[in-house]
């Protein structure tokens, strides 16, 4: 089994996102809204914000309490939304229950929406009108890229539909001409059906669900989901167990997370090209 490393592959990204960031004619600005002081909602913020500076992107800091109200939280965001040279602003979830999540994130302007995630970027990816996509999906993508194989007669299996991984992942998929099978909590004969996937792309948030007795020799595994597991982080898949049968595994930590955020930030940079873009067709 070959372990995919997310970091190596983040770094090179990162490279070419410098590269690209240090000849805009502005420094674009990025902005992750912290609400509350969650300690990992505080981690992966910080994550995010020196991975931002090492490339040349500024960070817009937006901390606010736990006790802030949906009312307020959008007239902040409001004011977010126009910050000179803002080239995308993220809601580092989850949010507090009492604020409501779909107002928030449909607050931020989807021309500043790296994430996807509010109601009118969302629709356009769907419809192929976007030209940034969800990190985490494209994160998936990369990873399958980065092997240099020749996709065409495999099946690829996406486990889960979920919204941040295995409904745009398929999307993506289908773009490039492929069918994946989905498999979902109600599909009847799942066991089957990873058992002859030759590509399996998992986002369904169980630990160490997929086990080595589940899945064919040589299987390539693409391990997007993340829970808890006696206060560390796990994937989907069970590592251990199936170390002698798959053939390539991103883990969890260190896979599908470190290309997230490169691919986050590469969404940056994309939002900051079509403003440069779009400043000189004025002019």
């Amino acid at each position: 089994m070959k372990i995919i490393d997310g970091k190596k592959i983040r770094e090179k990204i990162l490279v070419k996102i410098k590269k690209e960031v240090a000849v805009l004619p502005f420094i674009p600005v990025f902005c992750d809204i912290l609400v509350g002081d969650d300690p990992a909602s505080v981690q992966y913020v910080n994550i995010k914000k020196k991975s931002a500076e090492s490339v040349g992107i500024k960070f817009h800091n937006a901390n606010f309490p736990a006790s802030i109200t949906t009312e307020e939280l959008l007239e902040k965001i409001k004011i977010l939304n126009q910050i000179p040279n803002m080239c995308g602003i993220i809601i580092q979830l989850p949010l507090p229950l009492h604020i409501d999540k779909r107002a928030v994130l449909d607050a931020i302007d989807s021309r500043l929406d790296i994430d996807c995630l509010g109601t009118i970027h969302s629709t356009k990816f769907y419809q192929g009108e976007s030209l940034i996509s969800f990190p985490t999906a494209l994160a998936c993508m990369t990873i399958l890229d980065s092997l240099k194989l020749n996709l065409q007669n495999l099946k690829i299996v996406v486990l889960g539909q979920g919204m941040l991984v295995g409904k745009p992942v398929t999307a993506l998929l289908g773009l490039r001409g492929f069918s994946p099978v989905i498999i979902t909590s109600k599909t009847f004969n799942k066991e089957e059906l990873i058992k002859q996937a030759d590509v399996i792309i998992s986002g369904i948030g169980k630990g160490k669900y997929i086990t080595g007795d589940m899945i064919k020799n040589g299987v390539i595994l693409i391990d997007a989901g993340t829970s808890e597991d006696n206060g560390g982080i796990v994937g989907d898949v069970d590592l251990e167990s199936v170390k002698d049968v798959a053939g390539y595994v991103s883990p969890v930590p260190g896979g599908v997370g470190p290309v997230t955020v490169a691919m986050l930030l590469n969404n940056v940079l994309q939002v900051a090209k079509n403003k440069s873009h779009e400043a000189n067709k004025i002019i």
